[in-house]
């Protein structure tokens, strides 16, 4: 089974949508292998975005993803990281659709409330970030059957 690597920014926790975007990814069907509050620190927020190192846009990004809490989190499920995607929203807020994630929710790029991997191999490196193996459940959700074949 697939899995993506989803982080609630700091404006989400601080707005009070982290129970509104769970219930949105637990309602497509995925399943939840890992989830952790944290303060992400310098390190960590310049590894996660060291794809962007150099650009004008890092900085403010690093210092804005060590504002406040995220919520980090593993989910699984077949296509999950495409079906993530569409389930989040286009990044910029003015072009996602009204029903996505960042469509209801945010209003500006710089705040657009999620991050979601744009690859399977993003997502691997991501996940490796944030979690350690043993901290991601393994488990048979029930239902799965009802969802694909």
């Amino acid at each position: 089974m697939e899995r993506t690597f989803i982080m609630l920014k700091p404006d989400a926790v601080q707005r009070g949508l982290v129970g509104a975007v769970i219930t949105r990814f637990e309602e497509k069907g995925f399943k939840l292998a890992g989830m952790k509050l944290l303060q992400v620190d310098r390190t960590l927020a310049e590894a996660h975005y060291a794809e962007h190192k150099g650009k004008g846009f890092f900085e403010p990004t690093v210092t804005y993803i060590m504002s406040s809490p995220v919520v980090a989190m593993v989910w699984e499920g077949k296509n999950v990281v495409a079906l993530a995607r569409e389930l989040m929203g286009a990044t910029n807020p003015a072009n996602a659709n009204p029903g996505s994630i960042r469509g209801m929710y945010a209003m500006d790029i710089s705040r657009n409330v999620i991050h979601g991997s744009d690859s399977v191999t993003s997502a691997e490196r991501e996940i490796g970030l944030y979690f350690k193996p043993e901290e991601l459940i393994n488990y048979r959700k029930v239902g799965d059957e009802w969802l694909s074949e």
